[in-house]
């Protein structure tokens, strides 16, 4: 047995006009004639503000239209135009013409001024998407960094707590030499104290012996560089996170140099590199960037994180940079095992990753290229398997201005 689909039923002429009657819109349905045989209430509203005459008075299509639209309207089966009628009134109009049962004439008008109204409510809309957007994305950024981060936590800490161990230490040999010090300046005042000084100075070279000062004061000075420039070391990771971490909310765009931010950036990551890769720097004379500098870093921080991934026991990472015209680039190059050809136009994709499960989010690199973007900057990538990666960034010097006075 065939099942034959059910036909069609049209709904009712009064479910037809009820729905009419809903519209924004004003249809007008005439004849062959030009008599109009139907009218909704939206274009009785219409026509009432726009023409003097009330469509029930029997106002007639070329009353409505311009001269050669009705013409027009037969011979290509449909007219569009505008139709004002002084004041603030101006009616987009669409008339279509058709003869396949009896010939009719189907008009379609809207007031322009609703128009404007829902084509502003659709652009505060677009703004509103566009604020909670730019929300989601930033908010994005910061897990990221955050992230990046927290997959850093452990080399950090290292990084941090070397120098404050041999701090530590000095500071525990500081306070011996503080006591042998003080020993010797008791020694010093009971010689001034006494009688006869020059009588003290064989138990005072006694005590320069004992103690051995002449020691302390070869000593003294090298422990106090070192402890500095620990505590130099750790300022400068604490201050170059801080500046990583920033929201971009808490950055301007500003003149920076790139060397600077590449150098901070190297400090953070430091103990994920030093054990496996040998470091070149190539760097060229490069002018102020106007840029924001925290983002940038972090730009810097992935690639250069996927760079050290990439190479296996022992490799070489490269970091080179340049200046071209009204350009500056950035390039880093690894000696690991290349990128897969299908894999490389992949690889800004959100969420594509080719490390192992637990090693990497994904983001990195898409987020690397939507900060790059956002500089109207682009990431080149040249990738051979056996022989390594080198990912370049290629920067504008200058903004264009409404980018920064954009933010």
């Amino acid at each position: 047995m065939t099942n034959t689909p059910a036909a069609t039923v049209l709904p009712s002429l009064q479910t037809i006009q009820g729905l009419a009657g809903r519209m924004f819109e004003g249809i007008l349905l005439y004849d062959g004639a030009s008599r109009l045989v139907y009218a909704n209430a939206a274009a009785h509203k219409l026509c009432g503000e726009c023409y003097p005459r009330d469509l029930s008075s029997g106002l007639t299509l070329q009353q409505l239209l311009p001269g050669d639209a009705l013409a027009q309207a037969r011979a290509e089966g449909r007219w569009s135009g505008h139709l004002s009628f002084g004041g603030d009134a101006i009616l987009m109009v669409h008339v279509y013409f058709g003869a396949e049962h009896g010939e009719h004439f189907l008009v379609l008008m809207q007031d322009l001024r609703q128009v404007r109204f829902h084509d502003q409510e659709l652009l505060r809309r677009h703004a509103e998407l566009n604020v909670r957007l730019t929300a989601a994305q930033e908010k994005l950024l910061q897990s990221e960094k955050l992230a990046s981060i927290g997959q850093l936590a452990a080399g950090v800490a290292h990084e941090i707590n070397n120098p404050i161990g041999y701090v530590h230490s000095n500071l525990g040999s500081l306070q011996e030499y503080l006591h042998s010090l003080f020993a010797l300046i008791e020694a010093y005042e009971r010689a001034l104290r006494s009688p006869d000084p020059r009588a003290m100075i064989p138990e005072i070279d006694q005590t320069r012996a004992r103690l051995d000062i002449d020691f302390i004061s070869r000593d003294l000075p090298q422990l106090m560089t070192e402890s500095r420039e620990g505590i130099e070391r750790v300022t400068r990771i604490v201050r170059d996170l801080k500046d990583f971490s920033r929201s971009e909310r808490d950055e301007s765009w500003k003149l920076v140099d790139l060397h600077a931010g590449l150098e901070s950036t190297l400090n953070i990551i430091w103990n994920e590199l030093k054990y496996k890769t040998t470091l070149e720097k190539h760097y060229g004379t490069l002018p102020p960037v106007e840029c924001l500098p925290s983002e940038l870093n972090q730009v810097f921080m992935n690639i250069l994180i996927n760079a050290g991934q990439a190479i296996g026991e022992r490799g070489t990472i490269r970091v080179q940079t340049g200046h071209d015209g009204d350009h500056v680039w950035v390039e880093i190059a690894d000696s690991g095992p290349g990128i897969p050809p299908e894999a490389q136009a992949r690889i800004f994709d959100p969420f594509f990753t080719t490390k192992p499960v637990g090693k990497g989010t994904g983001l990195g690199l898409s987020i690397s290229y939507g900060i790059v973007a956002k500089h109207h900057g682009r990431i080149d990538v040249d990738s051979r398997i056996g022989e390594g990666s080198r990912f370049r960034i290629v920067l504008p010097v200058r903004q264009p201005q409404a980018t920064v006075e954009a933010v």
